[in-house]
């Protein structure tokens, strides 16, 4: 019995890791990058993290990684568009792209290190 509920364990482990693991066509950009980015190009940028957090200057959009379907209504209807995303620290970045990819979204990037990095760098928050 002990054998089966270490298996049960494993497979929860592994299903919800899965998740916030980074899919193999998302571009990670630095915080450097993303500020350039900003800079030079009229950009959508989304804060996907859970619970709203202080959100860098310059967001476009809050929309929870895990409610990505739910707001779909508030993304570009030109899924050709670039969007970058950002969460305190990356993971949940990850778990919206993947969210977004299954809509048809192919421009994606996420902050490496997120909001954390951002800060580190020294760059505006709202």
């Amino acid at each position: 019995m002990k054998k089966f509920h270490y298996f049960l364990l494993a497979i929860i482990v592994t299903v919800t890791g899965c998740q916030f693991q980074k899919p193999d066509d998302l571009k990670m950009i630095t915080a450097t990058d993303l500020n350039q980015i900003m800079h030079n190009e009229d950009i959508i940028l989304v804060d996907v993290h859970t619970p709203e957090q202080q959100h860098i200057k310059g967001t476009d959009l809050f929309i929870p990684y895990n409610e990505i379907e739910t707001y779909k209504a508030k993304l570009p209807r030109d899924k050709n568009i670039p969007i970058y995303l950002y969460c305190e620290s990356g993971p949940m970045g990850n778990a919206a792209a993947k969210s977004l990819y299954k809509l048809g979204y192919r421009h994606l990037a996420n902050l490496e290190g997120g909001a954390n990095a951002w800060r580190k760098a020294g760059f505006d928050f709202e």
